[in-house]
């Protein structure tokens, strides 16, 4: 795909469709960044600087930056969706009367859509009526990313031709990126990461130590894999980027969304009051309450998911969650 004559529309201006922006931009391709806000995007033109998602980087000037989703579409041949997952659907329909069977849909949301728990690329699939569909994800701090300090990711589709395509796009010699046919791992695995995160902010947050992090990483990793495998994921992908590369990132990172909402809930702060005050989507939130309902459908057992369930919508002591999780009944690894 020739650089100098491919436009591609980010939808989306959270830090990381920011980031891809300038990457794409870096790369030398046309570039435009839709934002949902007529008033943040004119802050956006003005300063040429992502002040909420990804201060102290500045958006080149030849990025179009535009409020109307049309306009940033317009002769894109790549449309990559960087939405928060409960908003996907809706902002999708705005499109309906525009012909994007031929574009290439990539998304880079990590979440699940409450009531029907569609992943995103079935959202896509359902709105815009195309085939040409990937998902690129991994552990990708946006940060990170946008500072050029070494990275990779994974681009999925179940066309391998377009995946080979998307990784030609977006690799550079401090992005790394790698292809899978798996779509619905790569899917699950980034979105599910998100949970154990929260329980891993948790633990930081009572003050708990490196063991008890390692041992929600390694179970949480098994519920996963769980829930994948039932939905029809393969095993080897959550060995992987989009799975154990990404919760390792999520688990850790001081940039994480969701596991700081666990760190204050464990404070004792309320979730309604930590929603509140902050400017980005912690994912998790929403896509425990996804992972439940699933893991009823498909008959399988999550037990961390559920407890942090009942610590952020059910008001369950943080310490009584992790006492029941440790008085479970005796079984084998």
């Amino acid at each position: 795909m020739d650089s100098k004559n491919t436009k591609i529309a980010v939808l989306g201006d959270g830090g990381w469709g920011t980031t891809l922006s300038i990457l794409l931009f870096k790369k030398g391709y046309k570039v435009s960044l839709w934002s949902a806000f007529p008033d943040y995007t004119q802050t956006l033109r003005r300063t040429r600087e992502n002040i909420k998602f990804l201060p102290q980087f500045k958006i080149p000037e030849a990025v179009h930056i535009t409020d109307d989703i049309k306009e940033a579409i317009d002769g894109a041949e790549i449309v990559v969706v960087a939405i928060p997952s409960q908003f996907v659907r809706k902002v999708l329909q705005n499109l309906k009367d525009v012909d994007l069977s031929q574009r290439i849909m990539l998304s880079v949301v990590k979440g699940v859509e409450k009531k029907t728990l569609k992943r995103v690329s079935e959202i896509i699939k359902e709105e815009i009526n195309t085939n040409k569909i990937c998902i690129l994800s991994g552990p990708t701090i946006a940060l990170e990313v946008a500072k050029e300090i070494p990275a990779s990711a994974v681009v999925a589709s179940e066309d391998i031709n377009l995946a080979k395509q998307m990784q030609d796009v977006f690799m550079t010699e401090r992005f790394r990126i790698y292809t899978s046919t798996d779509v619905i791992g790569v899917e699950l695995g980034g979105s599910l990461k998100n949970i154990i995160a929260i329980a891993a902010g948790i633990s930081d947050g009572l003050g708990f130590g490196t063991n008890a992090k390692a041992a929600l990483f390694t179970r949480g990793l098994v519920e996963i894999k769980r829930l994948g495998i039932a939905i029809g994921a393969k095993e080897e992908t959550f060995n992987g980027l989009s799975g154990i590369g990404d919760l390792m990132t999520t688990c850790i990172s001081p940039y994480s969304r969701n596991r700081y909402v666990g760190e204050e809930i464990a404070k004792g702060r309320k979730l309604t009051e930590i929603v509140q005050k902050m400017e980005q989507i912690a994912e998790g939130i929403h896509t425990t309450e996804s992972a439940c309902e699933l893991a009823k459908r498909y008959n399988v057992e999550m037990p961390i998911t559920e407890q942090v369930y009942k610590v952020l919508f059910e008001n369950k002591n943080a310490l009584e969650a992790v006492i029941a999780l440790m008085t479970r009944a005796k079984k084998a690894e």
